[in-house]
């Protein structure tokens, strides 16, 4: 199902037949935003199920002002994004302006400062936020544009919300898979973005993300990766999430370099009505993830 306007277009959709806007205060709404997409999610907190489904490609955005724009069109138009009754409300940035620093050393009068010794400034206003795994003792520190965050703050002031950096969902969803040993390299294909992990007995070991300009790049990071990691690239076991297709000429051509892939599962603890199983099960990862912050 595809719906466009001049700044963004529908690209997936799913409503469960259980969802009823009479519940709102006892769903959980989860919102991932990035430089040129947007997801949300509607979970109900009763039975832990998945009810509404949406991705968005703002392919046409040049420019955080225009991206802005393209959120204030589509929440307008859209029937729940604005409404003020949610039992809460999770918001995830995806944003290359973080770090990440060990809770016992952290302190909150310092989270400017810590950002600062990751990357530059930039040319608009941010709010430097923080947020914590709850299985895992490290406190990722990163930076959200002024006006985005104050917009959002001021939809969901009579409700209870919370920001998350892209990481601390896909690190909780990794620390929260049945197996974390250490051969395993867990990889999140997002559009444009590389994230790597690795675990190991439930604590994470390594995590970054990597821009993406071309093929090449996937192969040259995760091998990198593996380097560093002292893992064996014949041996070592592949798990992989995002959007990658398992036909896809990149799927195919990705098996060629790297050995020992299998594509990852939905995490355990949502509910699945027959109605996604059009998604492909190692989609939507990091969105589905977010619900156990």
């Amino acid at each position: 199902m595809q719906a466009v306007t001049a700044n963004y277009k529908l690209i997936k959709k799913i409503k469960d037949d259980r969802f009823d806007e009479e519940f709102l205060n006892q769903y959980s709404l989860l919102i991932q935003t990035g430089p040129k997409d947007f997801q949300l999610a509607v979970i109900d907190s009763r039975d832990r199920r998945l009810l509404v489904l949406e991705d968005y490609a703002m392919g046409n955005v040049q420019s955080h002002a225009e991206l802005l724009e393209a959120l204030k069109e589509l929440f307008d138009a859209h029937a729940l994004l604005k409404a003020g009754f949610w039992k809460e409300v999770k918001i995830v940035a995806k944003t290359n302006k973080f770090c990440q620093v060990p809770e016992e050393l952290f302190l909150e009068a310092k989270a400017d400062e810590y950002l600062k010794l990751n990357v530059s400034a930039g040319d608009v206003k941010e709010k430097v936020l923080f947020c914590k795994n709850k299985s895992n003792s490290v406190i990722t520190v990163f930076a959200v544009q002024e006006d985005l965050y104050q917009w959002l703050c001021g939809i969901y002031q009579n409700t209870s919300y919370q920001f998350f950096h892209q990481s601390t969902a896909l690190i909780e969803g990794v620390l929260r898979t049945k197996d974390t040993s250490q051969n395993i390299l867990y990889i999140y294909v997002d559009r444009f973005k590389l994230h790597i992990l690795s675990a190991s007995q439930g604590k994470l070991i390594y995590y970054n993300q990597f821009p993406i300009k071309q093929f090449p790049d996937y192969v040259k990071y995760i091998m990198l990766a593996l380097k560093g990691l002292d893992m064996d690239q014949q041996k070592s076991e592949i798990v992989l999430w995002g959007y990658i297709g398992k036909n896809s000429p990149h799927y195919q051509e990705f098996i060629k370099y790297i050995r020992n892939v299998t594509f990852g599962a939905r995490p355990s603890h949502l509910k699945f009505g027959y109605l996604f199983d059009e998604v492909q099960e190692h989609h939507f990862f990091d969105l589905y993830s977010l619900h156990l912050l």
